[in-house]
Order: structure tokens, then C-alpha cells, then sequence
């Protein structure tokens, strides 16, 4: 008898000694609609709902965090997926242009000498002035060819680049040499041997200049 008494002590010690958290969360285990709820104390009933509502408060305060978190992550991939359409649409001909951009060069080289070779014909008078009028009048069409080419790639978003007269840009200009120059400062283009151009914002073809040095 003093054993079992001794045992059953021991028990009761271990009861009320047991983690008031333990307990808490073994009560705030039971359904509120089951028997065993209904029997605990009004306080202990009380005291279960704070804990399940303050559960569901801060479970409901992850989900809308949660949710926050993926909405803005969907408005970043729209985002950026919208500006990669956009850019894909205003360079997705710069292949195409890179390759035409020899021929405008090659003919306005051809053009220009033609210019000068028409001019120096015109300064003397000659007996063939209707093959002459034949011959400016097929240079008129090719000038013609000439600007509707250059018309077109303007309005694609082509545009020359700067160089006479403007400060060396490496982005922009690839230098092939350098001159003592008295009219320009040093650092600045004072020949372009080759045009450059960009579309939009992007450089296609840098410049091909002669930068200015300072006069010895």
C-alpha cells in the first residue's frame, strides 16, 4: 500500500509539473464542437479560442504575404517580358541592316564621284549635250534610288553618328589614326573615313575617324 501510494504521488507530481505549453496545446487540439470542449471550464474554453483565432490570424497573415510576394513576382515577369518583346521588335531587323549598310556606303561613294566627274564634264562644252542630258538624267534615278533607300532606314530607327568636329567617343568611333590639327582640338574627330550608325539607341557600325592631336 505504501508503495502503490508512493507511485500515485509520483504521478501526480509529474501532472502538475508537465509543460503548461504541452497542455495548452494538447487542450487547443480538441475540436470545439466535441464533448470534451464542451465540458472544460467557460475560461478554459475562452482561453482555447484566443489561441485557435490567433492562429488562424497569423496563418491567414502568411497567406496574404504569400500571395503578395507571387502577384508582384508575376507583375516582374510581365514586366520584363513586355520590355524583351519591345526590344526584340526594335532590333529585330539589325541583322539585315548591319548587311545593307555596305551597299548605302558603296553607293554614296559612287555617287559622290559621280558628282564629281558630272561636274567637271558640265564646266566644259561639249557637242553631246543630248547624251549628256541622257546620262544626268540616269544619275538623277539612281540619286533618287539613293534617298528613298536612306529615307527607309531612317525610318527603321537608323541614324548616323557624329563625327567631324565632335570628341572622341570610344563607343561610338573606332579611331584609325591620329593628325596634328589646328583647327580642331586635340581629342577631336577631324576625318571620317568610314560613317557610323546606330538604330535607336544601339550602336550597329561604329564610326571610322581620325582623331586631332596638338601641332608639334
Amino acid at each position: 500500500m505504501v508503495e502503490e501510494d508512493l507511485n500515485l504521488e509520483s504521478e501526480n507530481s509529474a501532472s502538475s509539473d508537465a509543460d503548461p505549453d504541452e497542455a495548452s496545446s494538447e487542450q487547443g487540439a480538441l475540436d470545439v464542437e466535441s464533448t470534451a470542449f464542451a465540458e472544460l471550464p467557460l475560461s478554459e474554453q475562452v482561453d482555447l479560442l484566443k489561441g485557435a483565432m490567433q492562429d488562424a490570424s497569423h496563418q491567414v497573415a502568411q497567406n496574404v504575404d504569400l500571395a503578395q510576394r507571387a502577384q508582384a513576382d508575376m507583375a516582374n515577369f510581365r514586366r520584363r517580358t513586355d520590355e524583351e518583346r519591345i526590344a526584340q521588335g526594335k532590333y529585330s531587323a539589325s541583322r539585315v541592316i548591319s548587311k545593307l549598310l555596305p551597299v548605302v556606303e558603296e553607293l554614296d561613294l559612287a555617287m559622290n564621284h559621280a558628282d564629281s566627274n558630272d561636274s567637271e564634264e558640265s564646266a566644259e562644252k561639249t557637242s553631246g549635250g543630248e547624251a549628256q542630258t541622257s546620262e544626268s538624267a540616269w544619275f538623277q534615278g539612281v540619286r533618287l534610288i539613293q534617298r528613298k533607300l536612306i529615307s527607309l532606314l531612317e525610318s527603321e530607327g537608323v541614324t548616323a553618328i557624329d563625327t567631324v568636329g565632335v570628341a572622341f567617343n570610344p563607343l561610338e568611333h573606332e579611331a584609325l589614326g591620329t593628325d596634328e590639327s589646328t583647327e580642331f582640338p586635340p581629342g577631336h574627330v577631324i576625318q571620317a573615313v568610314r560613317k557610323g550608325y546606330r538604330l535607336h539607341d544601339r550602336i550597329i557600325q561604329p564610326a571610322q575617324v581620325i582623331v586631332a592631336t596638338e601641332p608639334r
